[in-house]
Protein backbone atom coordinates (compact mmCIF):
# COMPACT_ATOMS: atom_id res chain seq x y z
CA UNK A 1 0.00 0.00 0.00
CA UNK A 2 1.70 3.34 -0.88
CA UNK A 3 2.66 5.46 1.70
CA UNK A 4 1.03 8.23 2.97
CA UNK A 5 2.68 11.23 5.15
CA UNK A 6 0.50 13.09 7.76
CA UNK A 7 1.37 16.35 5.75
CA UNK A 8 -1.62 16.37 4.07
CA UNK A 9 -3.14 19.49 5.74
CA UNK A 10 -3.05 22.41 7.27
CA UNK A 11 -0.91 22.05 10.62
CA UNK A 12 -3.26 21.62 13.63
CA UNK A 13 -2.39 25.38 14.67
CA UNK A 14 -3.26 26.96 11.66
CA UNK A 15 -0.04 26.87 9.67
CA UNK A 16 0.26 26.05 5.99
CA UNK A 17 2.61 23.14 4.74
CA UNK A 18 5.32 23.43 1.91
CA UNK A 19 4.59 26.14 -1.13
CA UNK A 20 0.57 26.35 -0.38
CA UNK A 21 -0.45 30.01 0.23
CA UNK A 22 -3.12 31.61 2.42
CA UNK A 23 -5.95 32.93 0.28
CA UNK A 24 -9.26 34.24 1.31
CA UNK A 25 -12.27 34.97 -0.67
CA UNK A 26 -12.58 38.87 -1.86
CA UNK A 27 -16.04 40.44 -2.47
CA UNK A 28 -16.37 39.48 -5.77
CA UNK A 29 -15.68 35.90 -5.78
CA UNK A 30 -11.65 35.88 -6.66
CA UNK A 31 -9.35 35.15 -4.60
CA UNK A 32 -6.70 37.69 -2.82
CA UNK A 33 -3.66 36.70 -0.47
CA UNK A 34 -3.91 37.14 2.93
CA UNK A 35 -2.15 39.30 4.67
CA UNK A 36 1.22 38.04 5.90
CA UNK A 37 1.56 38.82 9.42
CA UNK A 38 4.70 37.59 12.03
CA UNK A 39 4.23 38.58 15.78
CA UNK A 40 7.34 37.92 18.02
CA UNK A 41 7.52 36.35 21.02
CA UNK A 42 10.34 37.17 23.47
CA UNK A 43 12.07 34.34 25.45
CA UNK A 44 14.95 35.84 26.98
CA UNK A 45 16.24 39.50 26.13
CA UNK A 46 18.17 38.11 23.09
CA UNK A 47 16.00 35.02 22.18
CA UNK A 48 12.34 35.31 20.33
CA UNK A 49 10.32 33.37 18.77
CA UNK A 50 8.83 34.52 15.23
CA UNK A 51 5.13 33.03 14.62
CA UNK A 52 3.27 33.25 11.26
CA UNK A 53 4.03 31.74 7.82
CA UNK A 54 5.29 27.99 8.35
CA UNK A 55 7.03 26.97 11.47
CA UNK A 56 7.71 28.43 14.33
CA UNK A 57 11.36 30.62 13.92
CA UNK A 58 14.13 31.24 16.67
CA UNK A 59 15.67 34.47 16.61
CA UNK A 60 18.57 34.58 18.88
CA UNK A 61 20.72 37.88 19.03
CA UNK A 62 24.28 37.08 20.04
CA UNK A 63 27.50 38.93 20.44
CA UNK A 64 28.37 39.43 16.99
CA UNK A 65 25.34 38.37 14.75
CA UNK A 66 21.84 36.85 14.41
CA UNK A 67 21.17 32.93 14.77
CA UNK A 68 17.93 32.08 12.80
CA UNK A 69 16.33 28.92 13.36
CA UNK A 70 14.25 27.90 10.60
CA UNK A 71 12.90 30.23 7.89
CA UNK A 72 9.34 29.60 7.04
CA UNK A 73 7.35 29.69 3.74
CA UNK A 74 8.18 30.58 0.46
CA UNK A 75 7.91 34.81 0.56
CA UNK A 76 8.46 34.68 4.18
CA UNK A 77 12.02 35.40 4.59
CA UNK A 78 12.02 39.28 3.89
CA UNK A 79 9.46 39.25 6.59
CA UNK A 80 11.70 38.09 8.91
CA UNK A 81 14.54 40.26 8.16
CA UNK A 82 12.45 43.44 8.18
CA UNK A 83 11.06 41.68 11.61
CA UNK A 84 14.71 41.45 12.97
CA UNK A 85 15.56 44.92 12.53
CA UNK A 86 13.34 46.12 14.61
CA UNK A 87 14.57 44.07 17.29
CA UNK A 88 18.35 44.26 16.70
CA UNK A 89 20.74 46.03 14.39
CA UNK A 90 23.01 43.11 14.55
CA UNK A 91 23.26 41.04 10.97
CA UNK A 92 21.88 37.88 10.57
CA UNK A 93 24.88 35.51 10.33
CA UNK A 94 23.89 32.13 10.50
CA UNK A 95 20.51 30.02 9.69
CA UNK A 96 20.15 26.93 11.07
CA UNK A 97 17.20 24.52 9.34
CA UNK A 98 15.75 21.51 11.75
CA UNK A 99 14.57 19.86 8.85
CA UNK A 100 13.50 19.70 5.18
CA UNK A 101 10.41 20.51 4.93
CA UNK A 102 9.33 24.17 2.79
CA UNK A 103 7.72 25.71 5.69
CA UNK A 104 10.76 25.63 7.43
CA UNK A 105 13.52 26.15 5.08
CA UNK A 106 12.45 27.78 1.65
CA UNK A 107 13.13 31.87 3.16
CA UNK A 108 16.74 30.79 3.23
CA UNK A 109 16.58 31.82 -0.14
CA UNK A 110 15.91 35.39 0.83
CA UNK A 111 18.62 35.99 3.15
CA UNK A 112 22.29 37.42 1.94
CA UNK A 113 24.35 34.72 0.21
CA UNK A 114 27.16 34.89 2.93
CA UNK A 115 24.87 33.64 5.65
CA UNK A 116 25.98 30.83 6.84
CA UNK A 117 23.48 27.94 6.60
CA UNK A 118 24.26 24.58 9.20
CA UNK A 119 21.86 21.25 9.14
CA UNK A 120 21.92 17.54 9.81
CA UNK A 121 23.65 15.61 6.91
CA UNK A 122 20.10 13.70 6.34
CA UNK A 123 18.70 17.42 5.80
CA UNK A 124 21.09 18.23 3.24
CA UNK A 125 20.51 15.39 1.29
CA UNK A 126 16.50 15.91 1.34
CA UNK A 127 16.98 19.87 0.41
CA UNK A 128 18.84 18.62 -2.69
CA UNK A 129 16.06 16.80 -3.75
CA UNK A 130 12.66 18.66 -2.11
CA UNK A 131 10.61 15.15 -1.96
CA UNK A 132 6.71 15.79 -2.56
CA UNK A 133 4.75 15.50 0.36
CA UNK A 134 1.86 12.91 -0.51
CA UNK A 135 -1.47 14.92 -0.84
CA UNK A 136 0.37 18.39 -1.94
CA UNK A 137 -0.60 17.13 -5.88
CA UNK A 138 -4.04 17.14 -4.87
CA UNK A 139 -4.25 20.60 -4.05
CA UNK A 140 -1.83 22.30 -6.05
CA UNK A 141 -1.73 19.93 -9.32
CA UNK A 142 2.04 18.67 -9.04
CA UNK A 143 4.97 18.22 -6.91
CA UNK A 144 6.18 21.05 -5.48
CA UNK A 145 9.29 23.12 -7.02
CA UNK A 146 12.85 22.70 -5.51
CA UNK A 147 12.88 26.49 -4.38
CA UNK A 148 16.86 26.19 -3.94
CA UNK A 149 17.27 24.68 -7.56
CA UNK A 150 15.01 27.62 -8.81
CA UNK A 151 17.54 30.08 -7.01
CA UNK A 152 20.69 28.32 -8.20
CA UNK A 153 21.46 26.76 -5.34
CA UNK A 154 20.93 29.93 -3.00
CA UNK A 155 20.05 28.98 0.41
CA UNK A 156 21.39 25.45 0.45
CA UNK A 157 23.18 24.64 3.35
CA UNK A 158 27.26 24.35 3.07
CA UNK A 159 27.89 22.95 6.51
CA UNK A 160 26.33 19.82 7.82
CA UNK A 161 26.68 17.49 10.91
CA UNK A 162 25.91 13.64 11.88
CA UNK A 163 25.56 13.45 15.80
CA UNK A 164 26.33 16.20 17.37
CA UNK A 165 28.01 19.79 17.17
CA UNK A 166 29.36 22.60 18.79
CA UNK A 167 29.12 26.50 17.49
CA UNK A 168 30.50 29.38 19.08
CA UNK A 169 30.75 29.55 23.50
CA UNK A 170 30.55 31.04 26.09
CA UNK A 171 27.22 32.86 25.55
CA UNK A 172 26.62 32.33 22.65
CA UNK A 173 27.28 28.54 22.47
CA UNK A 174 24.73 26.83 20.65
CA UNK A 175 24.51 23.05 20.62
CA UNK A 176 22.84 20.87 17.79
CA UNK A 177 21.95 17.02 18.25
CA UNK A 178 20.08 14.64 16.18
CA UNK A 179 18.78 12.12 18.33
CA UNK A 180 17.25 9.81 15.53
CA UNK A 181 13.88 8.96 12.84
CA UNK A 182 10.81 10.66 14.16
CA UNK A 183 9.21 13.74 12.40
CA UNK A 184 12.13 12.64 9.40
CA UNK A 185 15.67 11.57 9.32
CA UNK A 186 17.00 14.76 9.87
CA UNK A 187 15.55 16.33 12.67
CA UNK A 188 17.92 18.96 14.28
CA UNK A 189 17.18 19.79 17.99
CA UNK A 190 19.03 23.18 18.49
CA UNK A 191 19.76 24.11 21.91
CA UNK A 192 20.74 27.20 23.71
CA UNK A 193 22.90 26.47 26.85
CA UNK A 194 23.14 29.99 28.46
CA UNK A 195 19.44 30.56 28.01
CA UNK A 196 18.56 26.65 29.23
CA UNK A 197 16.44 26.92 26.25
CA UNK A 198 15.84 24.32 23.39
CA UNK A 199 14.07 23.83 19.60
CA UNK A 200 12.52 20.53 18.81
CA UNK A 201 11.15 21.82 15.93
CA UNK A 202 8.22 19.35 14.72
CA UNK A 203 9.93 16.31 16.90
CA UNK A 204 7.36 18.06 18.89
CA UNK A 205 5.02 20.08 16.89
CA UNK A 206 3.01 20.61 19.97
CA UNK A 207 0.55 19.00 22.18
CA UNK A 208 -1.33 16.87 19.48
CA UNK A 209 -0.21 13.61 17.58
CA UNK A 210 2.58 14.29 15.70
CA UNK A 211 3.64 14.80 12.49
CA UNK A 212 4.85 12.01 10.46
CA UNK A 213 6.80 12.17 7.31
CA UNK A 214 7.64 8.91 6.06
CA UNK A 215 8.70 9.93 2.50
CA UNK A 216 11.28 11.92 3.94
CA UNK A 217 12.07 9.24 6.50
CA UNK A 218 10.13 9.61 9.48
CA UNK A 219 8.89 7.05 11.82
CA UNK A 220 6.22 6.47 13.91
CA UNK A 221 7.14 3.23 15.89
CA UNK A 222 11.21 5.27 16.38
CA UNK A 223 9.55 8.42 17.35
CA UNK A 224 9.30 7.93 21.06
CA UNK A 225 12.85 6.67 21.45
CA UNK A 226 14.80 9.64 19.55
CA UNK A 227 12.40 12.17 21.63
CA UNK A 228 13.59 10.13 24.65
CA UNK A 229 17.17 10.07 23.65
CA UNK A 230 16.63 14.06 23.48
CA UNK A 231 15.26 14.22 27.41
CA UNK A 232 18.29 11.82 28.77
CA UNK A 233 21.12 13.79 26.95
CA UNK A 234 19.83 17.65 26.78
CA UNK A 235 20.23 18.58 30.44
CA UNK A 236 19.23 22.44 32.30
CA UNK A 237 16.81 23.13 29.63
CA UNK A 238 13.36 25.04 31.13
CA UNK A 239 11.82 25.96 27.49
CA UNK A 240 11.38 23.70 24.85
CA UNK A 241 10.25 25.45 21.63
CA UNK A 242 7.77 23.85 19.58
CA UNK A 243 7.05 23.36 15.67
CA UNK A 244 3.80 25.42 15.23
CA UNK A 245 2.65 25.81 18.79
CA UNK A 246 3.67 27.25 22.28
CA UNK A 247 6.21 26.85 24.79
CA UNK A 248 6.82 23.38 26.78
CA UNK A 249 8.36 22.30 29.98
CA UNK A 250 11.00 19.42 29.99
CA UNK A 251 8.59 17.33 31.69
CA UNK A 252 5.91 17.80 29.29
CA UNK A 253 8.35 17.03 26.64
CA UNK A 254 9.08 13.48 29.03
CA UNK A 255 4.74 13.22 28.95
CA UNK A 256 5.15 13.53 24.99
CA UNK A 257 7.39 10.40 24.71
CA UNK A 258 4.78 8.29 26.53
CA UNK A 259 2.18 9.61 24.26
CA UNK A 260 3.76 8.59 21.55
CA UNK A 261 4.45 5.18 22.82
CA UNK A 262 1.18 4.95 23.78
CA UNK A 263 -0.13 6.25 20.15
CA UNK A 264 2.13 3.72 18.04
CA UNK A 265 0.70 0.58 20.38
CA UNK A 266 -2.71 1.59 19.81
CA UNK A 267 -1.56 1.05 16.19
CA UNK A 268 -0.08 -2.09 16.91
CA UNK A 269 -3.08 -3.50 18.52
CA UNK A 270 -5.21 -1.95 16.11
CA UNK A 271 -3.44 -3.68 13.09
CA UNK A 272 -3.38 -6.66 14.84
CA UNK A 273 -7.61 -7.10 15.35
CA UNK A 274 -7.73 -6.79 11.75
CA UNK A 275 -8.99 -3.15 11.89
CA UNK A 276 -9.07 -0.92 8.09
CA UNK A 277 -6.94 2.58 8.45
CA UNK A 278 -10.47 4.17 8.02
CA UNK A 279 -11.51 2.22 10.71
CA UNK A 280 -8.79 3.42 12.91
CA UNK A 281 -8.87 7.15 11.60
CA UNK A 282 -12.94 7.05 12.65
CA UNK A 283 -12.72 5.89 15.94
CA UNK A 284 -9.63 7.18 17.57
CA UNK A 285 -9.44 9.94 20.30
CA UNK A 286 -7.07 11.18 22.51
CA UNK A 287 -6.52 9.77 25.78
CA UNK A 288 -8.32 11.34 28.56
CA UNK A 289 -4.95 10.74 30.76
CA UNK A 290 -3.18 13.59 28.24
CA UNK A 291 -4.58 16.85 29.18
CA UNK A 292 -4.50 19.21 26.74
CA UNK A 293 -3.78 17.83 23.39
CA UNK A 294 -5.99 18.65 20.92
CA UNK A 295 -8.06 16.11 18.68
CA UNK A 296 -6.07 14.70 15.71
CA UNK A 297 -7.41 16.57 12.16
CA UNK A 298 -8.86 14.21 10.42
CA UNK A 299 -6.53 13.77 7.23
CA UNK A 300 -3.31 14.14 9.54
CA UNK A 301 -5.05 10.96 11.72
CA UNK A 302 -5.44 9.17 9.14
CA UNK A 303 -2.15 9.36 7.40
CA UNK A 304 -0.26 8.74 10.46
CA UNK A 305 -2.43 5.29 11.01
CA UNK A 306 -1.35 4.60 7.40
CA UNK A 307 2.42 5.37 8.21
CA UNK A 308 2.48 3.12 11.55
CA UNK A 309 0.45 0.56 9.61
CA UNK A 310 2.78 0.23 6.81
CA UNK A 311 6.21 0.35 9.57
CA UNK A 312 4.36 -2.58 11.62
CA UNK A 313 4.64 -4.99 8.31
Amino acid sequence: MKRVTVLIALLTTGALSFGVAAFQQAPGGGAQPAPRVITVEKLKDNLFVLKGGGGNTAVFVGTNGVVVVDTKNPGWGQLILDKIKELTNKPVTRIINTHTHGDHVSGNVEFPATVDIVVQENTKTRMETMAPVTGFAARAGGPPPNIFKENNGKGMPKRTFKDKMTLDKGADQIDLYYFGRGHTDGDAWVVFPALRVMHAADMVSGKNIPLLDANNGGSGLLIADSIEKATKTVKNVDIVITGHDGQLTMADLKEYVQFNRDFADAMREAKKAGKSVDEVAASYKIPAKYMGYAEPQPARLKANVQVLYDELR
